[in-house]
């Protein structure tokens, strides 16, 4: 599994945020781990979820936060509407596991590489006009990545839910077995 920020403990508060989110990201790796496309579209449950939809709107969704909002580079990310906000919960098309996985992967490694570049977390910025996004709209960097690290809480709680139904696999087991397929 790929570590995407120093795993070593540091006392800096930056650190330990980017530590955080990465947890809550290898919640959602492992949730898939060894998982078919097939298996990781299964929708096992009365939800609309799917594994690989679950993976998918957490990459789209991060990158939106960062590069779209905190980065104020929205042409970089996957533009969503209310018309069309329901495929970034979905594969569609070609899109598989592996590749929607590479895609969480990179926008990992942008995130961290951009909260690191920034002088603090106390930098604000005007969030867009947009239904998701609070009335008032000045939120700092910090806030930014403390929303993140919720939104994929909330969606790793969901993931173990999942994959459980699809084939009785718990996070205890599968913690197991990614750190065996690690040695």
């Amino acid at each position: 599994m790929p570590t995407f920020v120093d795993a070593e403990p540091r006392g800096d508060e930056r650190t330990a945020l980017l530590n955080y989110l990465d947890a809550q990201r290898g919640a959602i790796r492992r949730a898939v781990l060894g998982l078919t496309d097939e298996q990781a579209a299964q929708r096992p449950t009365v939800s609309e979820l799917s594994l690989s939809g679950l993976v998918k709107h957490l990459a789209e969704v991060e990158q939106n936060w960062i590069m779209g909002t905190l980065a104020g580079r929205p042409e970089e990310t996957t533009q969503r509407t209310l018309e069309n906000w329901h495929e970034s919960f979905a594969a569609t098309g070609d899109e598989t596991l592996a590749g929607l996985l590479d895609f969480y992967e990179r926008v990992a490694r942008q995130t961290d590489a951009y909260i690191r570049s920034l002088p603090d977390l106390d930098v604000v910025v005007t969030l867009p006009d947009a239904p998701w996004y609070p009335q008032d709209r000045d939120r700092s960097a910090r806030w930014i990545l403390l929303t993140l690290i919720q939104e994929t809480a909330r969606h790793a709680g969901h993931a173990d839910i999942i994959r459980e139904a699809v084939d009785g696999k718990t996070a205890f087991v599968l913690v197991d077995e990614a750190g065996a397929s690690a040695v």
